[in-house]
């Protein structure tokens, strides 16, 4: 038996007439005729009831004609999902991101997507870069958003955010009470060599090395080396160790946004390396919905 045979079966079961369903199906009477009487035999029971004057269908007919139905139902489903599967539009996708990422270009693209693709599974994971490139060599995660640069090879990249360092400091500490003034910490400012003599609180060099080193330069442009008092994974922890005066950290601008009691976050006079969050996958992978979500970022001005 083959589909044909079913869709045959259907039009004549809809018109009750092998002359009106020969022209709806664009073939001539006889073979389709034929046709039904060999998908009778091959299934073993009469579909229709046939006389010189009306053709009409048999109880097994009926509950037949609600099956094929139900066949065609279900297939044209399956073609729709398999088009959209293949569109990316249906699927999972995991995707790892430094903490970092979540306060600045993160919550918006998955925002974007969610509305693009809302039948994707999105899981989501707070991993250090050279996790997150761990991951995808293993195919545990399909996207990371990373501190560049990237170690190894294998993988695709793209930039996506470029943003200045910032000084977060507790808001006893000296230095925002000079600043600021008397006045507004909005407008207050610092230069790097005013922190020459400050305890920091840094990232573990093998887990995040671009920041790291970035943070070295520009002590160094200042003058001075710093002084690591204690290093943190998570930049949450970093700046809930500043409120806790353990020490001043540089940190990406977009920390900004998280808004930490006790935290004051100032500019530099300097102009500052631009910390870096990029977009990376494993090189080649055709994954359609990792090329979806590729593609939804690439249109974001």
């Amino acid at each position: 038996m083959e589909l044909r045979h079913l869709r045959y079966f259907t039009a004549v079961a809809e018109e009750l007439h092998f002359g009106r369903a020969a022209t709806k199906l664009h073939m001539a009477q006889p073979p389709l005729s034929q046709q039904i009487k060999q998908l009778e035999e091959e299934l073993g029971f009469l579909l229709f009831h046939r006389t010189k004057r009306s053709v009409r269908l048999t109880v097994a007919g009926e509950r037949f004609l609600g099956e094929t139905r139900l066949i065609f139902q279900r297939l044209e489903q399956a073609i729709a999902t398999g088009r959209r599967t293949s569109r990316g539009e249906l699927g999972e996708l995991s995707i790892g991101f430094v903490g970092s990422a979540s306060y600045s270009v993160l919550p918006s693209i998955l925002q974007q997507f969610r509305q693009r693709c809302p039948q994707v599974e999105l899981t989501l994971r707070e991993l250090t870069t050279n996790v997150q490139l761990e991951a995808l060599r293993e195919s545990r995660i399909d996207i990371g958003f990373v501190r560049p640069p990237i170690q190894g090879e294998g993988f695709a990249q793209q930039p996506i955010l470029q943003e200045s360092l910032v000084v977060a400091l507790s808001e006893e500490h000296h230095l925002v009470g000079e600043q600021a003034g008397g006045g507004s910490t909005a407008e207050a400012c610092v230069s790097i060599a005013d922190l020459a003599e400050e305890d920091f609180i840094l990232f573990p060099r093998p887990l995040a090395p671009g920041l790291y080193d970035q943070v070295i330069a520009l002590c160094q442009q200042g003058g001075f080396s710093p002084r690591v008092a204690q290093e943190a994974v998570q930049m949450q922890t970093i700046v809930g160790l500043v409120a806790a005066e353990i020490g001043i950290a540089l940190v990406p601008e977009s920390l900004r946004n998280l808004q930490r009691a006790g935290v004051v976050y100032l500019p530099l006079r300097e102009v500052t390396p631009q910390a870096e969050i990029a977009l990376v996958w494993r090189e080649g992978d055709l994954s359609p919905t990792v090329q979806q979500f590729l593609e939804m970022v690439a249109e974001e001005p």
